[in-house]
């Protein structure tokens, strides 16, 4: 397939590219790490950012590698296993990565994050500078999950969301994902007949949603459904994303050339700033704030701040500065914003006026959470 305009447009206007390669893409037959495929991977992206586009790549295939250090031939299930396989994978990953980038003239630089990287807002700045460091010093940033400490509460889930969480980060205009499937299929994409991907698709909702299956790849933890939300996670802060097969010698370089490779999710918002990416799709809640109606109606209008008299409750456990999601009297989450006020002192002042507010705490704010740290979800 040629060149398409459309693409061409995303591809010339994305100064960044954050590049999110599965675990079965670097997965040979028997399960052992595929140096042929790094050594792809690594020739396309050194291609790419010798043109002085930055290209941060967010790589699985810790724990397969570990696996086939170690002669295991099944995903192991239990957390210090898996972990073990992670700690013995990493290093052998790293070392493939960096060979075949050093052979290109480039380096390789390992970043093990977890979830807490994100919360918490000095380190995910500090994050930021160094990333930029490594762009100016002909680094390529090779970023994965630090498996080998991760538990339920700061874990990712999977690498699909840690890659759009990272192109936030960076504000990159185009995520690009790569699975074993060329795209989203509206059937199974390993039917006969499954014919040809989804091209393009222009606003990523509950009904593009219900196209993915939820299955997971068996050395894998994420399936089409978490790429789409991913997906989603980046288009509606205004980026774009290609979901494409990574087993293909020539991907990256097709992409690069704007031709119809996988599927294009075009970005729907408008390009938020890296500080409401921040707020809204990245840091995690601490607490949630539900408000009454008017409440939600006053900060959808976009000038409204929310005030102590527009609360009906509050849940969890926060301080002053940390990220809260606010509810509506359904439960249903339609903002993030910092706080003004701990748990303590909102449920002091829930629906009262600011003048009882002053009253009960002192000089304090009149608003909860001001509307220019107010993100609408």
């Amino acid at each position: 397939m040629g060149p398409d305009p459309v693409r061409q447009d995303v591809v010339a206007s994305a100064h960044t590219w954050v590049v999110k390669v599965g675990t079965n893409v670097l997965a040979a037959a028997d399960g052992t790490l595929d140096h042929d495929r790094i050594d792809q991977l690594a020739e396309q992206i050194v291609a790419i950012a010798s043109t002085g586009t930055r290209v941060a790549l967010v790589s699985s295939g810790a724990v397969g590698a570990g696996m086939g250090q170690l002669g295991w031939k099944t995903r192991p299930e239990s957390l210090p296993q898996l972990q073990a396989a992670a700690a013995v994978g990493q290093a052998y990953l790293m070392r493939a990565y960096n060979e075949r980038f050093r052979h290109h003239g480039w380096h390789a630089a390992q970043l093990l994050l977890t979830h807490e990287d994100f919360d918490h807002r000095v380190r995910y700045l500090n994050m930021r500078n160094t990333l930029s460091a490594l762009f100016d010093a002909k680094a390529v940033p090779i970023i994965n999950e630090n498996d080998t400490i991760s538990i339920d509460e700061i874990k990712f889930g999977d690498n699909d969301r840690l890659a759009a969480m990272v192109a936030n980060l960076l504000q990159a205009p185009l995520l690009v994902i790569l699975s074993v499937v060329d795209g989203l299929y509206e059937g199974d994409p390993h039917a006969p007949n499954a014919g040809e991907p989804i091209r393009v698709v222009s606003d990523l909702d509950e009904e593009v949603l219900g196209l993915a299956r939820s299955s997971k790849s068996t050395l894998g933890t994420g399936g089409m459904r978490s790429k789409l939300q991913s997906a989603r996670l980046v288009t509606c802060a205004g980026g774009s994303v290609i979901i494409a097969s990574g087993r293909g010698k020539e991907t990256l370089r097709a992409i690069q050339r704007g031709e119809q490779v996988g599927t294009l999710f075009l970005g729907t918002g408008k390009s938020r700033t890296a500080r409401h990416r921040w707020i809204g799709l990245t840091a995690r809640p601490k607490g949630q704030i539900l408000v009454d109606a008017g409440a939600r109606i006053a900060l959808e209008s976009g000038n409204g701040s929310l005030l102590a008299i527009g609360m009906v409750d509050v849940v969890g456990e926060f301080e002053k500065g940390d990220v809260v999601g606010i509810q509506d009297p359904e439960g249903n989450e339609f903002a993030r914003g910092l706080t003004n006020y701990s748990t303590a002192e909102a449920l002091k002042i829930r629906g009262l006026r600011n003048e009882q507010v002053r009253q009960i705490l002192g000089t304090q704010y009149d608003e909860v959470v001001h509307r220019d740290n107010l993100v609408l979800t």
